[in-house]
């Protein structure tokens, strides 16, 4: 089975401290692309994606429009996405993406994490060079070879192509995600991604001892409750 199938399929929380986060999260990040590009959702094809997720984790209607105004100018907040690195017991690397309106707050936040299990941060790439940035979605579907050839016609070669007891995952450059969406979408007008990300994929997993992995459960805890945190990838086996 290859790698795209071993990334994180968890279901979203829907509970207490988690669930306000799914929502800040989303919040965030439909105001980026919202701000990058026009912020209107039937314009802009990023912005549409991204509330389609949101809904689908349930994230109220109300959040998802404040989101979208703020980038038309209503309210102060500007939020950047800021890329973490780091270095976690053993062998263990970890990168962490955030989107933040106070830089300074967000770095010392995370640097504590790692100060605090006796661990540091990184410079750009000296943990990016070991994961692929990858767009992986996974879905029902009996016309593997249709979409395969549909794919191929309109330019994308996947990085990945599998399907495992009917469920196929495919892999492609993050730049060729929303036009695979728009074909799948054609050949399947009613599908359901199982799994719809982007992110970074580490090429190698690495296997902790039992005190390592209880150090790397610790920074992880810590790194996860921070608000302005909105992904963490990892390389350690049996922690998706």
């Amino acid at each position: 089975m290859g790698r795209a199938y071993e990334v994180r399929k968890a279901s979203i929380q829907k509970t207490g401290a988690i669930k306000a986060k799914t929502y800040s999260t989303f919040a965030k990040e439909i105001y980026l692309a919202a701000k990058k590009g026009v912020p209107e959702i039937e314009s802009n094809v990023f912005l549409k994606r991204i509330v389609d997720k949101a809904k689908k984790a349930q994230v109220p209607s109300d959040i998802i429009n404040r989101a979208i105004d703020k980038a038309k100018g209503v309210g102060g907040e500007d939020y950047h996405e800021v890329i973490y690195e780091g270095f976690g017991p053993g062998a263990s690397t970890l990168i962490i993406k955030t989107l933040t309106d106070n830089v300074n707050r967000t770095v010392g936040m995370v640097r504590a994490a790692f100060n605090k299990v006796h661990k540091s941060l990184g410079v750009t790439n000296s943990v990016a060079y070991n994961y692929d940035y990858l767009a992986i979605i996974s879905f029902k579907t009996d016309k593997e070879e249709e979409i395969f050839d549909a794919l191929l016609e309109n330019g994308i070669e996947p990085i990945e192509f599998e399907n495992v007891d009917g469920e196929l995952t495919i892999s492609v450059h993050p730049n060729d995600m929303n036009t695979t969406k728009d074909i799948i979408e054609h050949i399947e007008p009613n599908v359901e991604y199982e799994l719809d990300e982007v992110g970074m994929f580490p090429k190698n997993k690495v296997d902790l001892n039992e005190e390592d992995l209880e150090t790397f459960d610790k920074l992880y805890k810590m790194l996860d409750e921070i608000e302005d945190v909105t992904d963490i990838y990892h390389n350690v086996n049996g922690r998706d």
